[in-house]
């Protein structure tokens, strides 16, 4: 039988989690948004989302981003932030749909709060906690190469504390089971 002392603590966590997962996704979709609008770099040749290309210089473009290999090809480059912002955003967003998935999952442990309903929920919950050490780890390489805006700073600092309490989660739901 599952120890009912914990559950509280685990609602809490679980919500928590899922408020701050939302807020991740909102905050990568804009900027994974404003990476698309703007565009990216290949070789020489600026590729604009807006831009009608024909077919005689897309046949250049791909000629010339074989040759040039894949030091100017970037589709991970956004307009805001550093080299690392394009990573991080990608693995933020990841983690966040992961995240609130096991949320969701988590909810069923919470309304039935036993010993068969915590494996799922457990399981979900380590999947989402590594995609956001993850996310974090990336986070934490663009703090250190600097120059980004609000918004990105927002988002790392979400994923660092939602790393921690999402390992707190985990404790509290597997703390539940102790004799």
């Amino acid at each position: 039988m599952a120890d009912e002392s914990m559950r509280p603590a685990a609602t809490f966590l679980l919500l928590l989690n899922f408020c701050m997962y939302v807020v991740i996704l909102g905050i990568g979709g804009w900027a994974m948004d404003k990476a698309i609008d703007h565009g990216f770099l290949i070789g020489k040749i600026f590729c604009h989302p807006s831009a009608s290309v024909c077919r005689c210089d897309f046949l250049l473009m791909r000629m010339r981003a074989r040759i040039s290999a894949s030091s100017t090809l970037s589709p991970i480059y956004f307009p805001i932030g550093n080299a690392a912002t394009g990573f991080f955003v990608l693995f933020a967003l990841i983690a966040g749909v992961v995240g609130a998935a096991s949320c969701i999952c988590g909810l069923n442990h919470i309304r039935s709060w036993n010993a068969q309903s915590m494996p799922a929920a457990a399981t979900a919950a380590t999947i989402a906690w590594a995609l956001t050490v993850l996310a974090m780890g990336f986070a934490c390489k663009e703090i250190e190469l600097d120059f980004r805006n609000a918004r990105l700073r927002t988002m790392e600092a979400f994923t660092i504390i939602l790393s921690a309490t999402q390992l707190l989660y985990l404790g509290a739901i597997h703390g539940s089971l102790a004799p």
